[in-house]
C-alpha cells in the first residue's frame, strides 16, 4: 500500500498545476505529461506487484507517446501562428 502513496501525490501535484497555470500553454502541456507520468507509474506498480502482464503498459506507453507528440505539433503551430504560447493572445473570433 505504501509503494501507490507517492504517484497518488504526483497525481495530485499535477493535478493543482493544471488548474492553477493558465497562462501557458507549453506549462499546461508539462503539467499533463507530469500526471500522464504519475498513472504510468502507478499502473506499473500495480500490475507489477500483482503479476499481471506487462503489455497493456507498453500499449498505454504508445499512446500516451502520440498524445505527447500531438501536444507539442500544436504548441509549435500556436508559436508559429501567434508568436507566443500565452493565452490571452489566442484571438477565436477571426473573420
Amino acid at each position: 500500500m505504501m509503494y501507490y502513496i507517492m504517484p497518488l501525490i504526483m497525481f495530485i501535484c499535477g493535478l493543482l498545476v493544471f488548474s492553477f497555470s493558465y497562462h501557458h500553454f507549453l506549462i499546461i502541456l508539462l503539467s499533463l505529461e507530469y500526471i500522464v507520468l504519475s498513472l504510468f507509474w502507478f499502473i506499473y506498480l500495480f500490475m507489477f506487484l500483482n503479476n499481471f502482464d506487462l503489455t497493456f503498459i507498453m500499449i498505454l506507453l504508445t499512446f500516451w507517446v502520440c498524445e505527447a507528440t500531438l501536444g507539442l505539433g500544436l504548441l509549435v503551430s500556436l508559436i508559429r501562428g501567434f508568436g507566443n504560447d500565452y493565452f490571452y493572445s489566442f484571438n477565436l473570433i477571426q473573420c
